[in-house]
């Protein structure tokens, strides 16, 4: 994937028109879309292929099982169309390995959660999310998920992983992160998703994320 905008857009509406809606009216300012279960769920996993007519898409599925579970779903997402997938690093490294062989084979790559976004995840994610970091580096992922709403931790995720691995950060705007803090901080990409998609204009929302970021990085 590629870093042009700095954007990613979270596309968590359940219906397929409305997504395919928000993809055309975006589709400039994004670098790709992350797709999870609730729009999975709601459209089907067809939704994949025809968002990735507008722009590269992330499976985020969370990927968190044995090794064979989780290969049988990362074949799944790439034949579906999709570009790179979210993967946990708990279940372990034979797990995260796993993921990250079955992309290497199809030519995709393999994002690992390091550490989430909402309150609850300091019980017990920021414990380990060095560790997590640490095994995304020596697994081969192509970068970790870090949140926006913990400059702080961002910036202890940068150090460990270095410049070779990229960072997506979810947690801009609804959950009060923002998008300039979590660039300066070490993060390649912002994810937002309720603020852009909710918006009577996603199109406008998603230009100003884009500006912010640019006023960072310019």
């Amino acid at each position: 994937m590629i870093k042009n905008k700095g954007l990613i857009l979270s596309m968590d509406v359940v219906e397929k028109q409305k997504a395919i809606m928000i993809a055309e009216e975006t589709c400039d300012s994004v670098d790709a879309i992350k797709v999870g279960y609730p729009l999975v769920l709601g459209a089907g996993i067809g939704i994949i292929g025809e968002l990735a007519r507008y722009a590269p898409v992330i499976a985020d599925f969370k990927v968190a099982d044995i090794p064979n579970t989780n290969k049988l779903i990362c074949e799944h997402v790439f034949k579906a169309g999709a570009d790179s997938v979210i993967s946990h690093g708990f279940p372990g490294r034979d797990s995260l390995s796993s993921c990250i062989e079955t992309a290497e084979e199809f030519g995709k790559e393999v994002y690992v959660v390091a550490e989430m976004s909402h309150p609850g995840a300091t019980d017990f994610f920021l414990p380990v999310a060095e560790s997590i970091a640490e095994m995304a580096v020596e697994c081969g992922a192509a970068g970790v998920v870090a949140p926006a709403t913990r400059p702080d931790s961002l910036k202890r995720i940068r150090n460990i992983i270095g410049n070779e691995l990229k960072i997506m950060s979810p947690g801009v705007g609804a959950q009060g992160g923002k998008a300039s803090d979590a660039i300066s901080s070490g993060a390649d990409w912002i994810i937002v998703g309720r603020s852009i998609y909710k918006s009577q204009y996603p199109k406008k929302v998603a230009e100003s994320i884009v500006a912010e970021i640019e006023s960072v990085t310019r």
